[in-house]
């Protein structure tokens, strides 16, 4: 029913249940006219010819009706266009600057715990052709289990947990998120008929809310895509598909043109607000290592919660303004649990290297989660102690002008000499790619609030031990 989503499910299967042919692979071969061609026939064709289109529900929701009018354009640009060679359409699109390299791979889950991707062949850029991704069979929904919450014997950390049941994401939640990624695949592939549309981020790694916004990447081919121009000119085609045939329930889309350009919009009906990207493909392989880390250990999931919290409250947790992302904060937690004395997680990528490495081939990579049993810790902190070491951990012991966050390795680590390192205030480094997730703290001004942030709340949260103190509790849940 919803084969894209885990809703929940621990990463973990029992072995007699893992196979690696689970997928009806079919390449096909696309020729670069082909998929640029997708700019003509949003503009020319007519879809109640040439697709049966559905109509767009969402439950007891009377059907969404779609334009099926080509956008207007100019007499004289229609003349012209008759004539034009097939040659002169190509070079509108082509880009010199495609860059020749190997795509990281999609990490689907096998067996109980559900595919969630499909997977695209380990292949090399190819200048003039494109192999767009392949269909793949879809897997029935299976329910997810309940996990087993940590004790909670001190006022704190019952406040933590309280915060966590109820702000986590539901999975009536995800079922919304499902539905509108459904709808909006069968929608884009009107212009790219083999691209594969996919949920990622908070919303399928575990560490989302009930106000999480849904991030989604279009998949369009398995080769990297140059961010700066093609990513952009299919982001515009999808941005003119969006407010013109789904105008009655995509509201507001915006195309923002960042260093990984996305479509900013709001679907109408659940009322979430989605980022959509373009082959932003290790967005999609750190989603399953952080959903990894989440169910790996039953005190992870509360205190990235409130941690999440907390850094919005206090106006820290805002990547567009100049301050720490949601993904670097969640690094920012693992890291944190990784060096203490008696770790509660270790370096999941240094035990099993051949599982989580970013060259692991593409058939091998969804038997990952597989190889990652439960992890048993020594460590007995209740989570309030943790927020308590979290926050102190940050605001006098970690040394921020020399050393890096790393998760891969389980430690700090010296800074890089690259010029994506220096002159930078946060250092937190991409588990896959090993660029800096907190480059967009570039102020002065914004990283001491940062520091400043952790060490208030620490002293407030070290004399009073309740939560109220650094974050208003019944206001935070009535945020969702």
């Amino acid at each position: 029913m919803f084969p894209n989503s885990i809703l929940g499910r621990p990463p973990f299967t029992p072995n007699h249940q893992q196979h690696n042919n689970f997928f009806a692979l079919s390449p096909t071969l696309y020729s670069h006219q082909q998929l640029i061609d997708a700019q003509f026939n949003f503009q020319n064709t007519d879809l109640s010819r040439a697709v049966s289109l559905q109509q767009l529900t969402y439950g007891n929701v009377s059907p969404i009706q779609t334009s099926t009018s080509p956008l207007f354009r100019g007499r004289k640009r229609l003349s012209d266009e008759k004539n034009l060679p097939l040659d002169g359409k190509r070079q509108r699109f082509h880009s010199p600057h495609q860059e020749p390299t190997i795509v990281n791979h999609i990490v689907p889950l096998s067996g109980e715990r559900r595919y969630s991707m499909p997977p695209l062949f380990h292949t090399h850029y190819v200048p003039d052709i494109v192999r767009c991704v392949p269909p793949f069979r879809e897997i029935p929904f299976l329910e997810p289990r309940e996990i087993t919450l940590p004790e909670a014997k001190d006022k704190l950390s019952q406040q933590i947990l309280e915060l966590f049941e109820a702000c986590q994401q539901q999975v009536s939640d995800l079922k919304k998120k499902e539905l509108c990624r459904t709808q909006l695949q069968r929608e884009i592939q009107l212009l790219f008929p083999q691209s594969r549309l996919f949920l990622v981020g908070s919303s399928l790694n575990g560490f989302g809310t009930r106000s999480s916004d849904g991030d989604l990447c279009l998949v369009v081919k398995e080769e990297p895509v140059n961010q700066k121009t093609e990513a952009r000119h299919i982001l515009t085609l999808v941005h003119k598909h969006f407010c013109t045939r789904l105008s009655g329930y995509i509201e507001r889309p915006q195309l923002i043109r960042a260093k990984v350009p996305i479509v900013k919009f709001r679907d109408k009906v659940s009322c979430v607000e989605f980022d959509l990207n373009v082959n932003n493909i290790v967005g999609i392989r750190n989603t399953f290592l952080l959903r990894t880390y989440a169910y790996l250990e039953n005190r992870v999931r509360p205190l990235v919660l409130v941690i999440k919290k907390w850094a919005s409250h206090h106006e820290i947790n805002d990547a567009s303004r100049g301050t720490l992302s949601s993904y670097s904060l969640v690094l920012m937690v693992l890291h944190y649990l990784q060096t203490l004395p008696e770790p509660i997680l270790p370096s999941i990528q240094k035990i099993y290297p051949e599982s989580f490495s970013p060259a692991v081939q593409l058939h091998l990579v969804h038997q990952a989660p597989c190889n990652v049993p439960p992890y048993l810790s020594k460590n007995e902190s209740n989570l309030g102690d943790l927020l308590l070491g979290f926050l102190k951990y940050y605001a006098t012991e970690f040394d921020w002008n020399s050393q890096m966050i790393s998760v891969r390795e389980a430690k700090a680590i010296p800074r890089p000499d690259g010029i994506e390192w220096r002159n930078k205030y946060i250092c937190v480094e991409e588990p896959f790619d090993g660029t800096n997730t907190a480059r967009a703290v570039h102020e002065k001004q914004k990283f001491d609030m940062i520091k400043d942030q952790f060490l208030k709340s620490w002293h407030r949260l070290k004399n009073k031990r309740d939560l109220n103190s650094i974050l208003p509790l019944r206001a935070a849940i009535l945020k969702r």
